[in-house]
């Protein structure tokens, strides 16, 4: 009941929150879409989640997304790579977010820290309004500037919070949101909606978090609810995947929403009828996974959103069983579960029964995605490399041999360069970077030549 209670909040915090922010549209087959911004894209998944949906729910519109992110960054180094990691890559459309580092990560004395923090995100903002009017020179391009996910202040982990670091952060969401306003950009907060779910869960469990123990990156269920507030800007929410109603008393199909129904024959014991759905079910990764091995998985996000009710529904009603005998649901002559009659007239999400051959199909299509995700991660780590250390060493894309033992020694002193050279020693090879960039334009084609629904024959049986 209390779950309920705050998910209505977070609904009403929405429909209010909805007003002031800017129309995002949605993505339209052929878009090419760039996602900017530092570690939180760099390792993370929501923008792999995005485009996921866009796979099962849209099998027929065909969109590329790009991962720019590079982890560390504030806005100066992504006005400095903007050109070579976005406009070079031709989208239609580019996301950006920053904020998070711009902010800095020192404890500041109580007194002081307003003012100290107001100096960072002035330096941030000066840097941003040159990466604005860069954009407006791209009309062309769809911009949507996204308030970065929150810097978690609130829990009772150990890790000593930088209090005053999120309320900083809140004023870049607002000059973004502002920007956004004056240039009819599309605008998406993380920020608020993401602190909102996080007090909510630690009201019972002070050591609740979306964020690992740094305070900073999102787990995998919060990379998820990254997603789900993209989504629901862009107007989604409630696009079923498919809604059935047959009334088994006359055979009658009283409902057929994103589906088409044929050949429907009914006896004493017997519906049988073929369905042909026009999107397939999201499928979600139960899981701990990606960047870090954080512990948390994507479908733990689903006791923290209603992902279900507003993306997930493929909905089966069947009216006019006898309510307390047993019926068997087959698909393609195959077992999927058994209910009784009043709970086939309440309805069957078929989206939540992962035996489906429509939920196996939609799995091997997130295992596909999985996978370029991780290719695409290998060559995350390379440009991690050039822009973090070998640029501020005027090494840009020096990939000699002697850069490779000036590596070597740096890593001796810097963990994070330690654990992605062996990455680096593979990629600074053009050949292989190129066989990389094969492997995931493959592992796309097969993803799209595999996401198209398929007809379907449903049987349900009365089993006593």
């Amino acid at each position: 009941m209390l779950k309920k209670i705050y998910f209505s909040l977070f609904f009403l915090f929405l429909f209010f929150d909805s007003y002031s922010q800017s129309k995002v549209q949605p993505f339209v087959n052929g878009d090419r879409v760039v996602f900017m911004g530092n570690s939180i894209t760099d390792g993370g998944h929501y923008h792999s989640y995005i485009w996921l949906y866009y796979m099962t729910h849209f099998p027929n519109i065909r969109i590329q997304c790009f991962n720019a992110g590079i982890g560390g960054d504030v806005s100066k180094q992504m006005l400095e790579r903007i050109d070579n990691e976005v406009f070079a890559k031709n989208p239609t459309v580019m996301t950006l977010t920053f904020g998070m580092n711009d902010t800095g990560y020192q404890l500041f004395p109580a007194t002081k820290a307003d003012s100290l923090y107001q100096l960072k995100v002035n330096t941030s903002l000066t840097n941003f309004n040159q990466i604005v009017a860069l954009l407006q020179q791209h009309p062309g391009i769809k911009k949507i500037l996204i308030g970065s996910s929150p810097y978690d202040e609130t829990s009772k982990i150990k890790t000593t919070a930088l209090l005053g670091k999120n309320k900083a952060m809140l004023l870049i969401v607002d000059a973004e949101k502002s920007t956004a306003k004056n240039n009819n950009w599309g605008f998406v907060d993380f920020n608020g909606p993401m602190t909102i779910i996080n007090k909510r869960e630690q009201r019972p469990d002070s050591l609740f978090t979306m964020q690992r123990p740094d305070r900073i990156h999102p787990t995998n269920d919060g990379q998820m609810v990254m997603a789900y507030l993209f989504l629901n800007a862009q107007g989604l929410a409630g696009s079923k995947v498919a809604d059935i109603s047959i009334n088994a008393q006359n055979g009658k199909v009283e409902k057929q929403g994103n589906c088409k129904l044929t050949g429907v024959y009914i006896n004493n014991s017997n519906l049988q009828f073929n369905y042909f759905a026009n999107s397939l079910p999201y499928p979600i990764d139960t899981i701990p996974s990606g960047f870090g091995r954080p512990q948390r998985a994507q479908s733990q996000a689903l006791n923290l959103i209603p992902f279900t009710e507003d993306y997930n529904r493929e909905l089966l009603q069947i009216k006019g069983l006898k309510k307390t005998d047993n019926y068997t649901l087959k698909i393609d002559n195959k077992i999927v579960g058994q209910w009784d009659g009043s709970a086939f007239e309440k309805g069957i999400n078929l989206a939540l029964i992962t035996a489906t051959p429509q939920y196996q199909q939609a799995l091997a299509i997130m295992h596909l995605n999985e996978e370029r995700w991780e290719i695409e991660r290998r060559l995350r780590e390379y440009y991690w490399i050039q822009y973090s250390i070998l640029k501020p060493k005027g090494l840009l894309f020096n990939d000699s041999e002697a850069t490779m033992d000036l590596l070597q020694n740096y890593a001796k002193k810097d963990f994070f360069v330690a654990a992605t050279i062996p990455t680096y020693q593979k990629a600074r090879f053009k050949s292989v970077r190129d066989a990389w960039q094969k492997e995931m334009d493959l592992l796309t084609d097969q993803i799209y030549l595999i996401n198209k629904p398929v007809e379907h024959h449903f049987e349900i049986i009365r089993s006593n």
